[in-house]
């Protein structure tokens, strides 16, 4: 009897150990939820998102309503709005909570939108080479520095991405409704405006970051005093350079 008690006695340690691995496992594990671009999808992340499971963390890559596989559903009608409530009822279906939301280029116009609705639900706000509006403006209006998009050239409606073979095979970015551009975003909320943010800039000239089509923004964010870290990539690293990004989003992430 007096063996058995030893060996049980034995394992004590064994049980600590492997419950103090689990805890700072959990601890160390972040839900992102990441927001793609104007005419793309949640499939331009799903490298990333490969990345960052495998370091055990769980991502969420919701599609906007008329982009990426739910193009089916794309009509002029679809605004700003909807595409902030698409990002909010996954995170109240999910019922998520302490998650990094990541904005990419138009998405950060609608992590916007969603952190001014409900930021008791999130920890960190990340502005990815994005759109980063003050109160009431749009996509459109949110530039002062007089550099126009692709986001100004609409027909019947929609605003084209002319650099896409319509007849190429899936995925590629789609048309996207002109009023997801013109919508003015709300950004008031107190404890919105509190949440910890950092912006990702990314330059193909690093040394000449002024001629990049979102340098406006990227100061935009210093002048808020956030964080803003430079890296050398294109305007999609989630394709381009998904591992290098993937670390990024890993290393500025709030604790």
């Amino acid at each position: 009897m007096k063996k058995r008690l030893r060996y049980h006695f034995l394992f004590i340690p064994v049980i600590f150990f492997i419950c103090c691995c689990y805890k700072q496992a959990a601890a160390q594990q972040k839900t992102y939820v990441i927001v793609h671009g104007a005419w793309g999808g949640s499939w331009s992340f799903k490298k990333v998102a490969s990345i960052l499971n495998a370091k055990g963390n769980i991502v969420y890559r919701p599609s906007l309503t008329g982009q990426g596989e739910r193009v089916h559903l794309a009509s002029p009608d679809i605004d700003l709005n909807t595409h902030i409530l698409d990002v909010i009822n996954t995170i109240l279906f999910e019922d998520l909570h302490d998650l990094i939301l990541v904005g990419h280029s138009y998405g950060g116009e609608v992590i916007t939108g969603v952190a001014d609705s409900i930021p008791g639900r999130i920890k960190q706000l990340i502005y990815l080479d994005a759109i980063l509006p003050d109160d009431g403006e749009s996509v459109i209006t949110s530039r002062t520095d007089g550099k126009r998009g692709p986001e100004h050239e609409s027909v019947n409606g929609f605003v084209i991405p002319n650099w896409i073979n319509p007849a190429d095979p899936l995925p590629h970015d789609v048309p996207q409704s002109l009023k997801t551009f013109t919508t003015p975003v709300k950004w008031k909320n107190p404890l919105a405006l509190a949440l910890p943010a950092t912006y990702i800039f990314t330059a193909d000239d690093v040394k000449h970051p002024e001629n990049d089509h979102f340098y406006f923004f990227a100061n935009r964010a210093k002048q808020r005093g956030w964080k803003v870290v430079t890296m050398a990539a294109d305007h999609n690293p989630q394709m381009t350079k998904p591992g290098e990004l993937a670390d990024i989003l890993e290393k500025q992430s709030a604790r």
